[in-house]
Formats: structure tokens, C-alpha cells, sequence
């Protein structure tokens, strides 16, 4: 059985231009619960999950994984900000990534409609993908990840302009995947998802990983100025 855990990411950047984006880096991750990454606007949050995920090349360090690190990416997944749809059916978009990966066709119209169900979309299933609603676009990219069983699933900003209602189901399906052992790490702009959600948190400054700890420590006791400016809602650059 494949195993992801532990990564370690050694004094990791991102450049552009000349231009210092992320880092250097240093971060270990273990097998279990929810990573959120949290900071101001422009603080790299994105960037640094990018690289985590292997979509955005490094300028510099390296990541270990604990097998290969084409293993790894296999039984990785990401969720954009913006789902991104194909131009089909939400069936078609579930059976997508499973055919992709060699499922017979019936088994996997079968595990579409169980997710389907699961995420609040069955009345959909026949429903072209690019009219549905932000919410409902967000739960099909959710699902359409979690399908495939991944062992450590990317989010960024998954519950961005959604409303409550949308935040709330997309939160209860990302508790749930973890419950059932999906290892997370997300970005978020919202504090009180990051307190419902994280387990431990990364606060990014910069570039950088200001602060990293538990997220009831973090929360409750921040050792850093910039922290507690941060969760005070000051604006820290």
C-alpha cells in the first residue's frame, strides 16, 4: 500500500521574474487531518500549494515524499477556486476522472451516482456542468476529486463567494472526507472556517511560513505580533 507521508519540503521557493514569490520553505507533513493555510492577500498561498502539488515547478529545493513522487501525485487531487468544468453532463464529469484512470465504464456510472448522492447532486446528474450554480459547481469539483479516493486532497479557497448554506455543505463534505482518512490542506481568506476546519495551521507572510502550530494553539495563544494583528483583523503586510 502506497504511502504518502511523511513530506518534506526543503528550503522550497518559487520565482518569477526575478522575483521572490514563495520562500525558501522548510515543512514536514504527516498522514493526518486538516493543514490550513492561512494569511493577508498576496502572501503566497496559493503558490505554495501549487508547489506542494507539483502544478507549479520549484526555482529552488526539493520535495520527499515517502515513495515516488509520481506515486504521490497519483493519489493527489486539487480543488481550484474556480471549479473547473468540462462541457458535460455532472454524470459525465463524475465518470471523467475514473475512465481516466481505467474503471470499467459501468463501475464507474455506478460509484458517479453513489457520489452524486452523497454531495446533494443526484437531481442534477443529466444537468450540463457550466449552468449549474457556484455552489453546485464547487460540490462537483469536490466530488469529482474525492471520487478517485485520494489520500491527500488540495483546496484553494474552496468556499470563496459561496453563501452559508454552500460554505456549510462544502465544510460538512470536507469533515467527512477526512473522517474517512483524506489528508487536507486548503487555503482560506475566512478565519471562522479556518478555526471549523484546521488542525494545524500555516501562517504565511511574505512568502513565508511566519508561524506554524496547532490551530487551537495558534488560535487561542499566537506567538508572533503579525499573528495576533492578523486574527485581530489588522491589515499586516
Amino acid at each position: 500500500m502506497t504511502q504518502l507521508f511523511p513530506m518534506h519540503a526543503i528550503a522550497i521557493e518559487s520565482r518569477r521574474r526575478g522575483q521572490r514569490l514563495v520562500g525558501p520553505i522548510d515543512l514536514t507533513l504527516g498522514g493526518q487531518g486538516a493543514t490550513v493555510v492561512i494569511g493577508p492577500n498576496g502572501a503566497g498561498k496559493t503558490t505554495l500549494l501549487q508547489l506542494l502539488h507539483g502544478t507549479a515547478r520549484l526555482s529552488a529545493g526539493q520535495i520527499d515524499w515517502a515513495c515516488t513522487t509520481e506515486e504521490a501525485r497519483h493519489h493527489q487531487g486539487f480543488v481550484f477556486q474556480r471549479p473547473i468544468m468540462l462541457r458535460r453532463t455532472v454524470l459525465e464529469n463524475l465518470i471523467y476522472p475514473l475512465r481516466l484512470r481505467g474503471a470499467p465504464k459501468d463501475k464507474a456510472r455506478k460509484a458517479a451516482r453513489e457520489w452524486a448522492v452523497r454531495v446533494g447532486l443526484e437531481p442534477l446528474l443529466g444537468r450540463a456542468a457550466p449552468v449549474l450554480s457556484g455552489g453546485e459547481q464547487q460540490k462537483l469539483a469536490l466530488a469529482r476529486a474525492l471520487i478517485c479516493k485520494p489520500k491527500l486532497l488540495f483546496l484553494d479557497e474552496p468556499c470563496a463567494a459561496l453563501d452559508g448554506r454552500a460554505t456549510r455543505e462544502i465544510e460538512m463534505i470536507l469533515q467527512t472526507a477526512k473522517a474517512d482518512g483524506t489528508r487536507l490542506i486548503l487555503s482560506t481568506h475566512d478565519l471562522g472556517q479556518a478555526r471549523r476546519l484546521a488542525d494545524d495551521v500555516l501562517f504565511l507572510v511574505g512568502g513565508r511560513i511566519h508561524e506554524a502550530g496547532r490551530a487551537d494553539t495558534f488560535f487561542n495563544q499566537p506567538e508572533t505580533e503579525e499573528a495576533q494583528a492578523f486574527l485581530r483583523g489588522d491589515i499586516v503586510e
